[in-house]
């Protein structure tokens, strides 16, 4: 192998072991001590290509939060908008949840009495 190690995230579990690089002249950049040709001006662990993925990470958790801010506003109000429109459809959603309520306050009733008759 010869040219420059990369220095991306995949190969910084590699940097601290140099023994995998020993025996290689051919090799040079970071972590071998051997300086590559023309890197008197380039720092050793900044590669341009991170700065690029940092900033499409950086876009995809904006457009994240936009887009959950879009699918909270849309789905509260095709909700609650329909509701407060529709007055049919709100009396047949308050109708199920009583009724809903109902059917639980009574199993728990019917729970309560048959430990209670246990006991």
């Amino acid at each position: 192998m010869s040219g420059r190690i990369p220095s991306g995230s995949q190969l910084q579990v590699l940097e601290n072991n140099s023994s995998l690089y020993k025996g290689n002249p051919s090799l040079y950049g970071v972590p071998p001590s051997t300086k590559c040709p023309g890197d008197d001006s380039i720092t050793p662990n900044k590669d341009p290509e991170d700065k690029n993925e940092d900033d499409e990470d950086d876009k995809g958790v904006v457009w994240f939060y936009v887009s959950l801010g879009l699918g909270f506003i849309v789905g509260f109000w095709g909700v609650c908008g329909t509701l407060v429109l529709k007055t049919s459809w709100r009396y047949a959603y308050f109708r199920f949840f009583d009724g809903v309520k109902d059917k639980v306050a009574l199993a728990i009733a019917l729970k309560v009495a048959r430990l209670q008759r246990k006991s």
